[in-house]
C-alpha cells in the first residue's frame, strides 16, 4: 500500500514536472517568433524604404546602375527568404549593398544635399535603429529557449519533444567585428 503511494507520488511529481516543463518551452518558442516577427516588421518598412532612395539615388547616379541593380536584387532576395536561418543570411547580404549604395551617394554632392534623400536616409537610419534592438531582443529570447533546450534536465524534455536550438542573429563578417580606424 505504501509503495503504491509512493510510486503514485512520485508519477504525478514526473508528470507535473512535464507538463510545466513542455509548457515552458512553448512559452518560450512562441516568444522565440513573435520576437522574430517584430523584427520582420522593421525589416519589411525597411524594404519599402529602399525602392524610394534607390530611385533618388538613380537619378543622380546614372552610372552606377550596378550597385543600384546589387541593392535591389539583395532587398527582394532577403524579402523572399522562406526560413529564419533563409531570412538572416539575406540581411547580411541587404547590409551590405546598403553599405555600398551610402558609399556611391558620398561621391554626389548635389545628391548629399537633395531634401528627398536625406529625409529617406535619415527614415532608414530610424528603421535601422528598431531593427537592431528588434534583433537585441530576439536574440534575448533565443538565448533563453537555447540554454533550456541544453540544461539538464529540460534537454531531456527537449529531445523527447524535439525542441531545437534557433539561430541567433549575428554578424558573420569578419570587417564589421574591426575597430573603425578613423584618420584626419
Amino acid at each position: 500500500m505504501i509503495i503504491g503511494i509512493i510510486v503514485l507520488v512520485v508519477v504525478a511529481l514526473i508528470a507535473i514536472w512535464a507538463v510545466t516543463g513542455y509548457n515552458g518551452f512553448i512559452r518560450l518558442k512562441n516568444s522565440v517568433e513573435e520576437s522574430f516577427s517584430t523584427m520582420d516588421v522593421y525589416l519589411k518598412k525597411r524594404y519599402d524604404l529602399i525602392p524610394n532612395l534607390v530611385e533618388t539615388v538613380k537619378g543622380y547616379a546614372k552610372h552606377e546602375s550596378e550597385t543600384l541593380e546589387k541593392v535591389v536584387a539583395a532587398r527582394n532576395m532577403a524579402q523572399s527568404a522562406g526560413t529564419i536561418e533563409e531570412k538572416i543570411e539575406g540581411e547580411k547580404n541587404l547590409t551590405g549593398t546598403l553599405k555600398t549604395l551610402f558609399a556611391v551617394a558620398e561621391s554626389y554632392p548635389d545628391l548629399k544635399a537633395n531634401t528627398n534623400f536625406l529625409d529617406l536616409q535619415e527614415q532608414l537610419k530610424s528603421v535601422e535603429n528598431d531593427i537592431a534592438n528588434a534583433r537585441k531582443y530576439y536574440n534575448g529570447v533565443v538565448k533563453q529557449f537555447n540554454n533550456k533546450c541544453e540544461m539538464f534536465p529540460s534537454n531531456i524534455l527537449a529531445g523527447i519533444f524535439h525542441f531545437t536550438r534557433k539561430p541567433m542573429f549575428e554578424v558573420d563578417a569578419e570587417e564589421e567585428r574591426k575597430n573603425v580606424k578613423v584618420e584626419f
